[in-house]
């Protein structure tokens, strides 16, 4: 069982924006997250990071800004007999010119593991994007409060897993009763690096991204550094994996090199042997999984770059298409089933020697025959389902007897 460190410093009374009083207000510091890899100070109070403040300063890309500051698998973890527990925040929440509005981010709380309770928040920033132009704009909004109560009045460790799809700025944590930071225990912590399908796309919850669900059903600590659209093998991000301690590694690769059109299978070899070099500098023994991308028709044997429907609009829902040209594959340009080839070669060619790589065909996640089965709404992203699916194949290929990550192995 984990053990508590000495209550959270900095602890004190607080009267609660929902009118309950004498709550106890606890600073939000590093000893209470999990899954961040930097913490950074604002006027309201501090901003979850996901890539480390120098790859954030070696890439000027807007995309990659928000995904990263988007807390996907970051969550508040302590130990507490609390009946009630109160989480302001100020979230920036995305949307897009002319598409339906997104969902309401989702908070989930787990009560020792288990699922206990779920919320929103209101106000904070809206960042509306124009897919034509590229413009974007910022309308702010207050800080909001999502609430739990009813909780076991009993000792009891609990998570607040933050919305995987809405930057989340943490003000302030209240509680009926004294928090604990919690050590991180013997639980093997797993590095996972992706794309937006990786990031959580459309899942119904944080706790319910495929990955998210994988480490939860193999007894693992999730580090996941799905970035929508920006799982472009790029080289901070390979030092931010070599230099985060962890005893598990993965990593997704393809769809975002297609999709974005961003490199020849010139430039895709050794991008991948760079990539996969620099994770060995930091973990040179540690079990590293190579997955190829899942199935995805539009781009299975069609280049990029992915292109917004515009004519989906009108029946209120967005989808992509594939803008590429299929004889393009004749001069190196990226499709899925290329990489997926190549990827298998690669992982064959390093493993003469290195035992501790491995390889994962993204078809045995989620193949043709599911895609009959439980299609891409958009086209490119799977829907909550679908990562319920991928999430327990992956945890079963992965963590289960003969898995790269099964136990023993890391």
């Amino acid at each position: 069982m984990n053990r508590p460190h000495d209550s959270a410093p900095g602890s004190s009374p607080a009267p609660a924006a929902s009118g309950t009083t004498d709550l106890i207000t606890t600073p939000v510091t590093p000893g209470l997250l999990r899954g961040a890899l930097d913490l950074e100070r604002t006027e309201h109070g501090v901003l979850p990071h996901r890539l480390p403040a120098r790859a954030r300063a070696q890439c000027a890309d807007g995309q990659l800004a928000i995904a990263e500051s988007q807390p996907s698998g970051v969550r508040l973890v302590f130990r507490t007999r609390a009946t009630a527990v109160e989480l302001d925040t100020l979230r920036t929440k995305m949307a897009y010119q002319g598409a339906p509005p997104r969902p309401d981010g989702v908070y989930d709380l787990l009560v020792d593991g288990v699922l206990a309770g779920q919320g929103s928040v209101t106000g904070g920033n809206t960042l509306t994007m124009d897919m034509m132009t590229g413009a974007a704009e910022t309308r702010p909004g207050p800080v909001g409060t999502v609430r739990f109560a009813g909780l076991p009045d009993r000792v009891k460790d609990v998570e607040i897993w933050l919305p995987h799809n809405e930057i989340t700025q943490l003000v302030a944590l209240r509680t009926d009763a004294p928090v604990e930071t919690v050590e991180p225990g013997s639980r093997r912590v797993w590095l996972h690096h992706g794309s937006s399908i990786s990031h959580g796309s459309d899942a119904a919850s944080p706790s319910t991204t495929w990955p998210a669900l994988a480490a939860s059903r193999g007894g693992a600590e999730l580090i996941n550094l799905g970035l929508g659209g920006s799982g472009l093998l790029d080289a901070f991000t390979a030092r931010a994996m070599r230099d985060t301690p962890a005893d598990l590694i993965s990593v997704k690769i393809g769809i975002n090199l297609v999709n974005a059109d961003v490199m020849r299978l010139r430039a895709f070899t050794p991008a991948v042997h760079g990539f996969l070099d620099t994770i060995r500098e930091g973990h040179p023994t540690a079990p590293l999984l190579v997955v190829s991308p899942i199935h995805c028709p539009i781009h299975e044997d069609t280049p990029g770059p992915s292109a917004p429907d515009f004519s989906s609009l009108a029946e209120g829902k967005l989808r992509f298409r594939a803008a590429g040209d299929p004889a393009e594959r004749a001069a190196g340009k990226l499709t899925l089933g290329v990489i997926r080839e190549e990827l298998a070669r690669i992982v064959r060619q390093r493993a003469a020697d290195d035992p501790h790589l491995h390889h994962l065909d993204g078809h045995a996640l989620y193949g043709p025959a599911d895609f009959a089965e439980l299609p891409l709404p958009d086209q490119l992203h799977p829907d909550a389902a679908t990562h319920r699916r991928i999430g327990a194949r992956f945890a079963e290929l992965a963590f289960g007897p003969g898995g790269a990550f099964a136990a023993g192995r890391g």
